[in-house]
C-alpha cells in the first residue's frame, strides 16, 4: 500500500502519464473498474490516490481547494509524472481545473467530468440536506435509494437487474471513510466561470445527460468561458456517468488525449 506525503495512491501502466481525480469521499479505486484497465490497454501509466480526507490518507477536519490542488501537483511531481493527462469528475473535474490554472507546466491535457460554474438549486438543497440529517441514523436501505436518485440516469434505474446491483453497492457501509472533508470549505459553492478563462491547458469538458448534481448546461457554460475547449455530452448516464457509460467515457478521454499536443 503506498504512501506520498499522507496520499495513498495507486500505479498500473507505462508510458505517458494519467492522474485520475476522484470526486467528493469517492475512493481512487473506483476508477480501476473501468477507466484504468482502458488506459493501461492504450498505453498510459496511470496513477489512481484516495484524497487528503479519505482514509487510509490522511484525514483532517477540513479539506480546502488549495490543498487539494497542491496535493494532486505533489503526486505529479514527485511520481514524474508530467506534464502529464489529467481527468476528474465532479469535484475532481474542479479541481484539475485549478490544477490548469496554477500550475499549468504539470498539465499537458485535462478532462472535466461532471463539472459546474457554480452549484444550482438542486445541489445546493442536497448539500444543506445532507448536512442537516448527518449522524441522524438514517436506514442504510434509505440512504442507498437516495443516492441511486440523486447519481443515476432513469435508465439504469429502469433495469431492474442494474438497479439493483447499485443498490447493494450503495446499502454496503462506508469502511475507512474517515475524516470530515468540507465541500464548501473545498470550493464547492465558488462561482469561478470568470477565471476559467484563464486556463491555457488543452480541455475536454464531459456532461452527463442526465446528470442533477452537474447538469449539462452548467457543462457548456464551462467549455464556453476555457479558450479552445471541447465539449461532450455522454447520453444515458447520471452523475457517475464513468461507472455507467464507460464505454463511451473511455473512448472520449483517449481519442482526445492521442489528439496531437
Amino acid at each position: 500500500m503506498p504512501f506520498l506525503d499522507g496520499l495513498h495512491y495507486q500505479e498500473s501502466g507505462a508510458g505517458p502519464g494519467v492522474l485520475l481525480l476522484a470526486g467528493t469521499g469517492a475512493r481512487g479505486r473506483t476508477w480501476q473498474l473501468h477507466q484504468v484497465p482502458a488506459l493501461v490497454a492504450a498505453g498510459y501509466r496511470v496513477v489512481t490516490y484516495d484524497t487528503r480526507g479519505v482514509a487510509p490518507s490522511d484525514t483532517p477536519p477540513v479539506v480546502t481547494m488549495p490543498g487539494l490542488v497542491a496535493d494532486a501537483a505533489t503526486l505529479i511531481e514527485k511520481l514524474g509524472l508530467g506534464p502529464c493527462r489529467v481527468a476528474g469528475s465532479s469535484m475532481g473535474a474542479r479541481v484539475a481545473a485549478e490544477l490548469c490554472l496554477h500550475r499549468p507546466e504539470l498539465v499537458d491535457r485535462a478532462v472535466l467530468m461532471a463539472t459546474f460554474d457554480r452549484p444550482g438549486a438542486f445541489l445546493t438543497a442536497m448539500s444543506a440536506a445532507e448536512r442537516r440529517v448527518a449522524g441522524a441514523g438514517l436506514p442504510v436501505e434509505y440512504l442507498a435509494v437516495v443516492r441511486a436518485a440523486c447519481n443515476l440516469s432513469p435508465r439504469t434505474l429502469a433495469d431492474d437487474q442494474r438497479a439493483q446491483d447499485w443498490l447493494d453497492v450503495f446499502g454496503l457501509p462506508l469502511t475507512g471513510a474517515g475524516g470530515s472533508p468540507s465541500r464548501l470549505d473545498a470550493g464547492q459553492d465558488a462561482d469561478r466561470l470568470g477565471a476559467y478563462a484563464g486556463i491555457a491547458v488543452a480541455c475536454l469538458v464531459m456532461s452527463f445527460a442526465d446528470d442533477l448534481i452537474a447538469p449539462p448546461p452548467a457543462g457548456r457554460r464551462v467549455a464556453a468561458a476555457i479558450p479552445g475547449a471541447r465539449y461532450v455530452e455522454i447520453p444515458d448516464a447520471g452523475h457517475y456517468g464513468y461507472l455507467e457509460q464507460p464505454g463511451p467515457v473511455n473512448t472520449a478521454l483517449i481519442d482526445f488525449w492521442k489528439e496531437p499536443a
